[in-house]
């Protein structure tokens, strides 16, 4: 499995031209970066309020579909990374106030619940388990990684 490559000029790059210089990378790597798809999702990313997540995880889930629908396994990998780091994002928000970990001094921040944010988290949780444990999803994985990352 080849790492991510992040010497690719993104911005100008059209992953959905050349998927052959995608790379899946570990988690959310990318996330902000592969092109169009960024543009596509991000507008929907949202993780405030639990009815906000649910709104946006849905959504964000649905373009999943639709990216697997048109056969696109870059769309509906950078989908998945989009519900994982609502997840991973939501969960920083849970523990740390602002979403800081460090203070400006460069400590640990004191971890607050604030269980709003826990149950965003919950939210995005299982819309990315189902994403990322969709047999269509794993398959186009596998096929993808054989084809363009030897």
């Amino acid at each position: 499995m080849k790492k991510f490559d992040y010497d690719l000029d993104y911005e100008q790059l059209d992953l959905r031209k050349h998927p052959e210089l995608y790379r899946v990378g570990r988690g959310e790597q990318g996330v902000l970066l592969v092109q169009p798809y960024k543009n596509e999702i991000l507008p929907h990313w949202r993780f405030k309020t639990p009815d906000i997540a649910r709104e946006s995880s849905e959504k964000i889930y649905a373009m999943f579909l639709t990216y697997k629908e048109e056969g696109d396994f870059i769309g509906m990998d950078m989908a998945r990374k989009f519900l994982q780091m609502g997840y991973t994002r939501a969960r920083r928000y849970t523990n740390y106030k602002g979403g800081r970990k460090y203070a400006e001094n460069g400590s640990l921040s004191i971890r607050k619940g604030d269980p709003q944010k826990a149950e965003s988290a919950a939210i995005f949780k299982e819309a990315w388990e189902r994403a990322k444990t969709d047999p269509d999803y794993i398959r186009m994985m596998e096929e993808h990684r054989s084809k363009y990352e030897q």
